[in-house]
């Protein structure tokens, strides 16, 4: 650990203003089911909203990868996982034209995907999914309502 405390979330204003001038790092989850299926959740919000994508948050500012790993798992699917029990799949960037905010600027992330395997997840938070399913790999490619940086990461996985 660094020594140094994540800073508290920013307020909506200041958020705004780095997702207008900087790009946001992010971890994304490509979690695996003993079937081989993977968890795929519909999109409530801006950007990708409408589509299937994987769970995943961003870091936060002085937030070691390894807490942010173990929230972003806590949050996103109902359980904590640590960092080693990802396998890192790549880095990816994502360019959308709008933002949580508006489409008035676009958002640029920097994702660092990993993969995850479950037994199983017993009830999945709906803060930022409306819907969840599990998909096979030849389901994700088939789907056009997955988003199509979801695909990306299925190439390589």
């Amino acid at each position: 650990m660094s020594g140094i405390e994540p800073l508290p979330r920013l307020a909506a204003s200041d958020f705004k203003q780095v997702i207008r001038h900087a790009p946001l790092f992010s971890i994304d989850l490509l979690v695996k089911n003993p079937d081989g299926r993977f968890l795929l959740g519909l999109r409530t919000n801006a950007p990708a909203r409408g589509y299937w994508f994987v769970p995943g948050g961003r870091v936060y500012k002085n937030e070691p990868l390894a807490a942010a790993f173990e929230r972003i798992s806590r949050t996103e699917l109902g359980v904590s996982a640590s960092l080693t029990t990802g396998s890192l799949i790549g880095l990816y960037e994502h360019f959308y034209e709008d933002n949580v905010f508006s489409a008035e600027f676009g958002t640029h992330y920097i994702a660092a995907a990993y993969s995850l395997n479950v037994d199983g997840l017993d009830s999945l938070p709906g803060r930022q999914h409306s819907d969840y399913r599990w998909a096979s790999r030849e389901e994700i490619f088939r789907d056009a309502t997955v988003h199509p940086y979801t695909r990306d990461y299925f190439l390589n996985a």
